[in-house]
This record gives C-alpha cells, sequence and structure tokens, in this order.
C-alpha cells in the first residue's frame, strides 16, 4: 500500500536528483544547475498543512468519548484468525511492492537478481513508509543496494518515477471500479450521490485507459527541463496495472480483517473508502498518512463503534508499518555485515 505522500515528493524529487546527475557528468558548475522545486511550490506546501491540520481536528473531535479502556478492549478482542490473515495480506502487499522496482528494473533494461531486487524494494518501503521523506530514506537504501549492481542515481531516480506510476494506474482502477460497483452504498457513506460517484469512477477508469492508449501508440517520453524519461510501452505498463492493483487490494485488506464484528459493507466498498483516505494521505504528505488516513476512515465508518474502529486503525498502524519496519531494519543490518565480511 504505497501511501504516496511516498510517491509525489518522489517522484518530484527524482527529476531533481537526475537533472543534477547529468548535469554533474557533463561539467555543468554546481551553481548553474537546474533546481527542482517551483516559486509556487509553497501553495501545495500550504494546503497539505492544512488539510493536515483539519484532518487532526476532526480526529481529535471524533476520539473525544474513547477512553484508554475502551481502546484496549477493543484491541484484545482481536482473534488469533485476524492477526494470521492480516499478517498475510502484509505479505501479500509488499510482495507486489517488489514487482514495482521488478517492472521499472525491466523498463529500464537493467538485470538484477531478484533477490537484490526483493531486497532494496521490501526495505525501502518499509522504512520510508514509517519514517516519511521518502526521497531521502527510500533512495538512500536503494542507492546503498543497487549502486553494488551497476545502478548510478540518475538509474535509480527513473526507477523511483516508473515505480510512481505503478502505484497510480492501480489506484486509479480501483478506485473506478469500486465507484461504479458500490456507487449507490458508497452515496450513503460519503453523503454524495450515485451520479457523482459513477462520473468520477468513470473518470478514473478513462483516465487509466486513455494513459495506456496512449503509451501503445508509439514510444513516449516525459521531459522535465534537463530530465527525460521514456515511458513504459502497453505490455509493461499493463503489468504495472495488475501489481498496483494487487498492492492496494492487499493493503486495504490488512485493514478490513482487523475491523470489528458486524461491518455492513463489502470489501468492494471498503476498497473505494480506503482508497480515499490513502489519497488524503497522500496529499498530506505526513508519513503513512497518519491522522489523515484515520480521521477519513472514521467519518466514512461512522456506523460502527468508534473505539473498535480505532482500536482496528492502530492495529493497523503495527501490522503494515511497525513489524515490517522492524524486519526491514534487521535486514538492512545483516546486509551490511554481509557485506562488511566479504560478500556483496
Amino acid at each position: 500500500m504505497n501511501f504516496q505522500g511516498q510517491h509525489r515528493p518522489a517522484i518530484e524529487g527524482a527529476k531533481a536528483i537526475e537533472a543534477d546527475a547529468e548535469a554533474r557528468e557533463a561539467g555543468v558548475p554546481e551553481a548553474a544547475r537546474p533546481r527542482g522545486r517551483s516559486r509556487y511550490a509553497w501553495i501545495g506546501t500550504v494546503a497539505s498543512v492544512v488539510l493536515f491540520v483539519v484532518s487532526l481536528g476532526v480526529l481529535w473531535h471524533l476520539a473525544q468519548d474513547i477512553t484508554w479502556a475502551d481502546l484496549h478492549a477493543a484491541m484484545v478482542q482481536k482473534t488469533g484468525e485476524q492477526f494470521a490473515l492480516a499478517f498475510g495480506f502484509v505479505f501479500v502487499s509488499y510482495l507486489f511492492l517488489t514487482g514495482y522496482d521488478a517492472l521499472a528494473l525491466r523498463q529500464l533494461r537493467v538485470s538484477v537478481p531478484y533477490g537484490v531486487t526483493a531486497l532494496a524494494s521490501f526495505t525501502s518501503y518499509a522504512v520510508s513508509f514509517t519514517l516519511g521523506f521518502a526521497l531521502f530514506t527510500a533512495g538512500t537504501i536503494r542507492y546503498w543496494i543497487y549502486s553494488r549492481h551497476g545502478l548510478n542515481a540518475a538509474k535509480i531516480a527513473a526507477l523511483t518515477v516508473i515505480a510512481g506510476f505503478t502505484f497510480w494506474l492501480g489506484m486509479g482502477v480501483v478506485l473506478g471500479l469500486s465507484l461504479i460497483i458500490e456507487a449507490g452504498q458508497l452515496a450513503g457513506l460519503a453523503f454524495t450521490s450515485i451520479r457523482i460517484n459513477q462520473g468520477v469512477g468513470l473518470a478514473a477508469l478513462a483516465a487509466v485507459l486513455g494513459y495506456l492508449a496512449w503509451v501503445s501508440a508509439k514510444r513516449r517520453s516525459v521531459t522535465v527541463r534537463h530530465w527525460r524519461l521514456e515511458l513504459p510501452g502497453a505490455s509493461v505498463s499493463i503489468g504495472q496495472m495488475i501489481v498496483g492493483i494487487g498492492d492496494v487490494c492487499a493493503a486495504a485488506a490488512v485493514l478490513y480483517v482487523l475491523l470489528p464484528d458486524g461491518l455492513a459493507i463489502g470489501f468492494t466498498t471498503f476498497l473505494a473508502i480506503y482508497v480515499l483516505a490513502a489519497m488524503l494521505g497522500i496529499a498530506s504528505n505526513v508519513p503513512g498518512g497518519a491522522g489523515v488516513f484515520e480521521s477519513t476512515i472514521l467519518v466514512a465508518l461512522s456506523s460502527l463503534p468508534r473505539d473498535q474502529v480505532l482500536g482496528s486503525l492502530l492495529l493497523f498502524r503495527v501490522c503494515y508499518y511497525l513489524v515490517p519496519f522492524g524486519v526491514a531494519l534487521l535486514m538492512l543490518g545483516a546486509f551490511e555485515a554481509k557485506r562488511r565480511l566479504g560478500g556483496r
């Protein structure tokens, strides 16, 4: 589940990284190298801060009547089967995440053993999901691992951008289908109308299909200032879409199986709620969408006891973020120990 607070800044920053790398190779003085941030970048920052503050206010209001005793009781009510299913879906989600890097490497025509790809992908995502600052955290880990296999900073920057496309293709398809299929039930939960939900869903699917048609017609590339990237063609893009769908659905399933009994909505409906909460989390630029994600879920599932939903959300954070983060640190420690002892 890529809360793409981890992708948007990574994509923007990756452009600056590769432009700087190309300028350095060309011998351009540092003072004359292109800068990645626009004079209007502060607008996005202000909007993110406002969204975050408003979400914290909503979350605080919703949590006013919840006691620690209620929250603890809601958390201990989870069964072993729920935890087993949750961690199973965590594994599936992170497995799909390794496909992000694998497809990006294929597009860049770089051959790296899958074991290395899986290590770089899992550890970079697990760390950046928890700590935020994805360009720095995930980029540093990827460079640390991939540079030993011939990838320079420019290639790793391009890999980050292609991975971002994978995420958004998956999110677009999941959001579009769930809004269309469950337009009626979502209208009651989100205080919208069936026509609006179907219209947004059709627009999301049209955007994805339009992109696939665009890259299928001929080779496409994007150029931002001095930075150029050839976009994946139809076959890789379809693979990206499938991988992105698998990741989003598995991540949503982690929270779904941890929710309290009596949930009156199906998984397809919940997917739309989850994607909306994830997108708002992305817009906030907060690591993991913390606060923004929770407040959105709590509002959408207002028919359920708040203490139980909040308990499920906290457990979701533990299962999807903290446990993989701990495992990633252990794997990085083992990787470094092996390297120092003479292995690759």
